[in-house]
């Protein structure tokens, strides 16, 4: 039996690294251009029309005003009181789902009979559609049939049917309970898997110490979930802060603009008022505040945890 030797590695041919790099730039540059046109040719076509005095009903005079869209958008005291809704209805939502999702979270991770169950459960509101959601808690909140009237009256808590989504703060409240309701459950699912990852040794040691249950959860439960916290703050303020479909279908922005938050506000000045250049700046705010927000959350997300 004979054997040929083999081509040593110093006499076998190279490959250039280039052809690699040719190869993989040919494969992933078709996504490039779909994501680039779908994505950034609309963002940076928004900012271009924000200098321009952009108006579909005068659409041969474009002007351009260079930040006079900005500095208008700042003096508009209906904008300004726009983006004060949409704090509030930031700051109270995602509070109430952190808090209940919380709650929920410490109660589902409990071993008991029907856990998986009640898992499954909790998940079908946040399964829904929100705009199928937001139809049904309209119903829910109607005047003449709806079902909250008709608990509150069997109850006796209300004498007669009210009309509560032409009430100010009461409209803007029951769209935050619509809003808790439905996204509260992402919430859930988002703690139990921090919770999950806990190691049951640390609370043995703890009892051995004798903390208590209390002095458990705030001195090991909570820090180490200080990372699930962060990302469902960041995920459900941005969310929150930019709501539009829920307060479309529920109010559309009523009564008397109590519920007509930012992102509202800027949809009915860009396609009811046809003023494209000042929707397109306020957008174009809105989409920046949201990004300095999470890039102030993503900071907090890369802090260390003690326990």
């Amino acid at each position: 039996m004979s054997f040929e030797p083999r081509e040593s590695r110093a006499t076998m041919p190279r490959q250039s690294p280039w052809k690699g790099y040719q190869l993989a730039i040919s494969l992933i540059l078709p996504s490039l251009i779909l994501l680039g046109g779908i994505i950034l040719y609309p963002i940076l076509n928004n900012f271009f029309i924000s200098f321009f005095r952009y108006d579909l009903t005068m659409p041969w005079s474009r002007p351009f005003v260079g930040l006079g869209n900005y500095i208008d958008m700042f003096k508009n005291r209906e904008f300004l009181a726009s983006v004060g809704r949409a704090a509030y209805f930031t700051a109270v939502s995602v509070s109430l789902e952190v808090v209940l999702g919380l709650l929920i979270a410490l109660f589902l991770n409990q071993k008991f009979r029907g856990q998986a169950f009640l898992k499954t459960l909790i998940i079908l509101p946040w399964a829904v559609p929100t705009v199928v959601s937001a139809i049904m808690w309209k119903w829910i909140y109607d005047a003449n049939y709806g079902a909250l009237n008709g608990i509150l009256l069997q109850l006796g808590f209300i004498e007669k049917y009210q009309p509560w989504l032409t009430r100010p703060l009461t409209a803007m409240n029951l769209i935050i309970m619509a809003d808790v309701w439905h996204q509260t459950p992402f919430v859930v699912f988002i703690f139990l898997a921090a919770l999950s990852t806990i190691p049951a040794p640390l609370y043995e040691a703890a009892k051995v110490d004798g903390a208590g249950v209390v002095n458990a959860f705030f001195k090991i439960t909570l820090p180490l979930m200080k990372p699930a916290f962060l990302i469902v703050l960041v995920i459900r303020t941005m969310e929150a802060f930019r709501i539009f479909d829920i307060i479309y279908v529920i109010t559309g922005g009523g009564p008397a603009n109590a519920t007509q938050v930012v992102t509202y506000y800027t949809y009915v000045e860009t396609f009811r008022y046809l003023h494209l250049g000042n929707g397109a700046a306020q957008s174009f705010v809105v989409s920046l505040f949201i990004m300095l927000l999470s890039i102030v959350y993503i900071k907090l997300l890369n802090a260390k945890v003690e326990y």
